[in-house]
């Protein structure tokens, strides 16, 4: 499958316009938004979806920074999307099929919750949730639990082994609050086929780190 042609001044405006955005925290840089678009290629080509919706609303995913403590953070993805189908608008978008683009963003959020109704939704959501696996998640949750000052792990059980997972608290409680659970949300075969060798990779950092802080003594 070939992706049709998009001319390339499109990314150098998507790029000029987040660049002049701020940051919503550490985790969502610029650098976030070019591995979703490099995973949503990946998908688009094998799941047959169509890059002229996938590809604008992967750029535009996170135009507008809401920061995670905020209330209106399970709102973001709404915003983003208002903001995104606008800014095409103004900008003569030649391709058309902005509900689908909107629709896109706004149901690639985790908090949302919002069920992604076309494949091209699907890749976004799965193109987004990949990020927060892997090497990258990891290094992109230990990042966020610095900058919020949590505490890395609670000492009586780093593991959450006889207590639920409080992320607000522990850096670590977030892989086992959400990033775990990422693997049995994707949408798509290729998407569930990476996010099984990423969700492996954490898995087996939470072995090792099991071997090196070992169990808390009772008592």
């Amino acid at each position: 499958m070939d992706l049709p042609e998009i001319s390339e001044t499109w990314p150098q405006l998507f790029a000029q316009l987040l660049g002049r955005q701020t940051l919503a925290d550490a985790a969502h840089d610029s650098n976030h938004i070019r591995r979703v678009v490099t995973n949503a290629r990946c998908l688009t080509l094998t799941e047959g979806a169509d890059w002229r919706v996938v590809m604008p609303a992967a750029w535009l995913h996170d135009c507008v920074a809401v920061p995670k403590s905020s209330p209106d953070r399970r709102n973001a993805s709404r915003l983003c999307a208002c903001q995104a189908v606008e800014w095409l608008e103004n900008h003569d978008w030649p391709h058309g099929r902005l509900d689908e683009i909107g629709h896109a963003i706004e149901a690639h959020s985790f908090s949302a919750g919002i069920a992604p109704r076309t494949l091209e939704a699907k890749v976004v959501q799965d193109a987004d949730r990949l990020d927060a696996l892997g090497a990258v998640g990891l290094a992109r949750a230990l990042m966020l639990g610095g900058e919020m000052q949590r505490a890395f792990y609670d000492d009586a059980d780093p593991f959450c082994e006889t207590r639920l997972p409080d992320d607000s608290l522990f850096t670590l409680d977030h892989l086992f609050a959400k990033l775990l659970t990422l693997e049995g949300t994707m949408q798509t075969p290729g998407g569930r086929v990476e996010a099984g060798q990423r969700t492996q990779f954490i898995r087996q950092f939470l072995a090792q780190l099991h071997d090196e802080i070992g169990s808390p003594e009772p008592g």
